[in-house]
């Protein structure tokens, strides 16, 4: 679900354990699974850009749209690092993604174009390893932690 592209809200906080947080207009998952890349408007995503340039904290949230199935992973090793034209694959892939999933759901291709419009110049991206990792879909194991597969 996390690769396929759904809907990605990446948070952080500050020293003194403030919020931000802030909607993704991209996401990658590693070939092997092991790193996560979320994509940032920056200009929009001040706050908590410094967040994570100074705790190295990140959240991040993936959801299905049409099922709310939700999974949380977390780290406290992120780092930041500008996007890249290696990185353009990604980006297309995810908007076509969120294009497809909000169409289940009735919204036009256009919303998603709209809503994870950026200029490749304002963006960064949040490179990161998941150390946990919980259910978030509503229901009896929300916010249980997933357990590795065997």
């Amino acid at each position: 679900m996390m690769a396929r592209g759904v809907s990605v809200i990446v948070s952080s906080c500050g020293h003194d354990l403030t919020p931000s947080l802030m909607r993704a207009v991209g996401s990658q998952i590693s070939p092997q699974g092991d790193r996560i890349t979320v994509f940032l408007n920056r200009q929009q995503s001040a706050q908590l850009l410094r967040d994570v340039a100074s705790t190295a904290r990140v959240a991040v949230v993936f959801s299905e749209p049409h099922s709310h199935r939700t999974v949380q992973v977390k780290s406290n090793q992120a780092r930041l690092r500008e996007a890249t034209p290696d990185d353009v694959p990604a980006l297309q892939r995810y908007q076509q993604a969120m294009q497809v999933e909000l169409g289940r759901i009735g919204f036009a291709p256009d919303f998603a174009a709209a809503m994870l419009a950026h200029r490749f110049d304002d963006l960064s991206a949040i490179e990161f390893t998941p150390l946990q990792a919980f259910d978030q879909t509503p229901g009896p194991h929300a916010g249980q932690p997933l357990q590795v597969a065997p």
